[in-house]
């Protein structure tokens, strides 16, 4: 069976089944897009992963609970300019309430239905605005490219771009298609960042199946990359499976699951990249390989090490070959390696330069390395020589905006 991937136009509409809208509800000033909902014509099986920080926003509870209790979901409702975090008992009840109110537009029951909010921490949602939003939502829900290029934009927050994807493939001689949509610029760091990424399939697989796919999927996707160091309260990704390709059920971890989960890796991975090189800021996504590593848990030690770098993160902001700081920041990450053993490599569009041999520098053109670090995606190559295990990790540049968007992110 060919296993190949197709990259294809859309989003979370691009999957049979499925619907998307996104409207400006008034949550946030000036008449911006605020509030998106996507739907599926038949139920999903549903997996998700959250936050590791101890201050989980109200709806990662929500979620939590609707993803580990209920058989099946078929919507989501997303909302942002206010996280709806660190608001107690009456910000969960909003949850609640959002779910009710989706559910009785839609036709379905509330804990079919999951939501999402991102924005300020701290502040109340207000309902009735929000309640008007589902309300509007539901009769615009088509399942065109166009309308989920409107609810990608509509969960965006510093986000600069809308971030969204879709791939195709074969199944057993049935086509599926996997897409998603994305938001996160900052406050993102390692271990699910504010970051919402939601992907739909039209693929029939086990429930226990999607979850054991996207576990594994997000430690090399959403748990490589780094913005700014800060894990949100709100990072959630969800995928939902409403088995309208046709496909044989997915039940067993066969070529059929193996060819899933790697259209779902791509997906991921790309949605990744895409949060990762809008970073706050940033003029430029910045990649970093580990390769020639004794263990995967050194290389992806050594790699968010060295993208969480404040002192790299300039240097690649400047354009500036300053390859010390590199090694530097492999040297604290804990993980143990000779110096003295490693190669380090720069690479763009613009070319290929080994600014380091042995722990040692080259005598490399500085004007060569400030030609190939000016590009809008910039990769440094570690070959640390000590087995064959590698790890990629993605990050951004460290620049003035940075510091300018989030001095005054409230006003």
């Amino acid at each position: 069976m060919e296993d190949k991937i197709n990259v294809t136009e859309g989003g979370v509409t691009a999957a049979q089944g499925f619907q998307a809208a996104g409207i400006a509800a008034g949550i946030k000033k000036g008449g911006t897009k605020d509030m998106a909902m996507v739907y599926s014509e038949k139920p999903c099986v549903c997996a998700g992963t959250f936050t590791t920080n101890v201050v989980k926003a109200a709806p990662v509870k929500w979620d939590q609970k609707i993803v580990e209790e209920s058989d099946y979901v078929q919507a989501v409702v997303c909302n942002s300019g206010i996280a709806n975090a660190c608001t107690g008992q009456e910000g969960y009840s909003y949850c609640q309430e959002t779910a009710k109110a989706a559910g009785e537009a839609l036709g379905i029951s509330a804990e079919e239905v999951l939501v999402a909010s991102t924005g300020v921490i701290g502040q109340q949602l207000p309902m009735a605005v929000l309640k008007e939003g589902v309300k509007k939502l539901a009769p615009m829900l088509l399942g065109t490219k166009e309308a989920g290029t409107l609810a990608a934009e509509a969960i965006m927050t510093t986000d600069t771009v809308k971030k969204e994807v879709a791939v195709e493939m074969e199944l057993s001689g049935k086509k599926v298609t996997i897409g998603g949509m994305c938001k996160g610029s900052g406050m993102i760091h390692p271990n699910m960042c504010t970051m919402l990424s939601f992907v739909t399939t039209d693929v029939d697989i086990d429930k226990n199946l999607l979850k054991e796919a996207l576990r594994e999927s997000v430690q090399d996707s959403y748990n490589m990359i780094s913005v700014d160091g800060d894990t949100s309260t709100n990072d959630t990704v969800l995928v939902l499976a409403n088995a309208m390709a046709g496909n044989p059920k997915i039940t067993e971890k066969n070529q059929d699951y193996e060819i899933f989960k790697k259209g779902l890796d791509y997906v991921n991975k790309t949605l990744a990249q895409k949060i990762a090189g809008d970073g706050e800021g940033a003029t430029a996504l910045f990649e970093v390989k580990i390769t020639g590593a004794q263990t995967k848990e050194q290389a992806v030690t050594l790699s968010k090490s060295v993208i969480t770098s404040n002192l790299t993160k300039a240097a690649i902001f400047g354009h500036d070959a300053n390859w010390g700081r590199i090694l530097c920041a492999m040297g604290y990450s804990g993980a143990q390696f000779d110096p003295e053993k490693v190669d380090l490599v720069f690479e763009s569009k613009a070319g290929r330069i080994q600014i380091m041999k042995n722990g040692i520098g080259t005598d490399y053109s500085e004007e060569e390395a400030t030609k190939i670090l000016s590009e809008d995606k910039v990769t440094v190559i570690a070959d640390i020589k000590m087995g064959e295990e590698t790890a990629t990790a993605w990050g951004c540049d460290l620049t003035y905006d940075y510091v300018k968007i989030n001095a005054d992110y409230r006003s």
